[in-house]
């Protein structure tokens, strides 16, 4: 059984840092793409970033391009986002999210109907 789980959203002021971690069971990271998507009251999901771990793909929204960063670690099977200074508009309840790699890369890799998997979220709130 395939799971994610995320973690280390909370609440945090304007400019400051949160790292998110997504760990993943019943996968290989090698295997997949890994997708953050953050969703924001009354919008729909939208995607933050992926990477591609077996060929370190990487992909930024341009809202969060030299704000965030995606990382993993496959001997934990965990993707990470870290956070830099955060604004307002960056609170939503963030997912990540698996879909087969040989799908996403030749897709555009941020329709949420090209993952298979989904985590339950994690609440980022930034306070202004």
């Amino acid at each position: 059984e395939v799971q994610l789980v995320e973690s280390g959203g909370g609440l945090v002021q304007a400019g400051g840092s949160l790292r998110l971690s997504c760990a993943a069971s019943g996968l290989s990271l090698e295997d997949y793409v890994i997708g953050w998507f953050r969703q924001a009251p009354g919008k729909a999901r939208a995607a933050v970033s992926y990477i591609s771990v077996n060929d370190t793909t990487t992909y930024y929204a341009d809202p969060v391009k030299g704000r965030f960063t995606i990382s993993a670690d496959s001997a934990k099977n965990t993707v990470y986002l870290q956070l830099y200074r955060l604004k307002p508009e960056d609170t939503a309840v963030y997912y990540c999210a698996a879909g087969i790699r040989g799908r996403v890369l030749v897709g555009s890799g941020v329709r949420t109907y090209e993952y298979d998997y989904w985590g339950q979220g994690t609440q980022v709130t930034v306070s202004s």
